[in-house]
């Protein structure tokens, strides 16, 4: 059986935590005792899906999107998945690819909040390769009326966008240990 593949965006800027005093690029920031980055790849790499770490560096989240999916484009669908999302769990990475074998597009809640990793199935691949700029996929899930699968991981809600994100993910995991 095909599984979809979870696309990691590790493109971004990361101006904003630039802009909160961040001394270094945000998925390169310093998390326990690992790099944000690393965090959501070990949890990628748990789920046992295939996996594609996008850096090409292109301008917008939407481009980042098309051409991952481009590359992956044999895939059963596609998990997008932020980088900067370093608590999520690896269950609900799977939690999601099993979902989409009942829906067009997946997007996980945590108490009411819409999240991430967002799934689509393969039936999206020609939307997806065409997104461009910094809009992402939200044309899609709206395209698609996704299904909201509610979960309880705090992580799928918890990015990395400023230095305050950074030290409450920082207690957080002192307290989850």
């Amino acid at each position: 059986m095909l599984l979809p593949t979870v696309i990691v965006l590790a493109s971004g800027r990361g101006e904003r935590f630039a802009a909160s005093g961040g001394a270094v690029h945000k998925l390169q920031a310093v998390l326990g005792h690992k790099r944000v980055l690393q965090h959501t790849l070990d949890a990628v790499i748990a789920s046992g899906l295939p996996w594609h770490l996008e850096r090409s560096g292109l301008a917008g989240m939407g481009d980042s999107i098309a051409c991952a999916v481009h590359c992956s484009a044999q895939a059963a669908g596609w998990l997008i998945l932020p980088g900067d999302l370093p608590l999520v769990q690896s269950a609900t990475l799977r939690a999601v690819a099993d979902a989409l074998r009942e829906h067009e597009v997946v997007v996980p809640v945590y108490q009411g909040r819409r999240g991430h990793p967002v799934g689509f199935s393969a039936r999206c691949a020609l939307q997806l390769q065409q997104l461009k700029g910094d809009q992402g996929a939200a044309s899609v899930v709206r395209r698609y009326a996704a299904f909201e699968l509610a979960l309880n991981d705090l992580g799928c809600v918890t990015d990395i966008d400023t230095l305050g994100d950074l030290q409450a993910a920082e207690r957080w995991l002192g307290a989850r240990a």
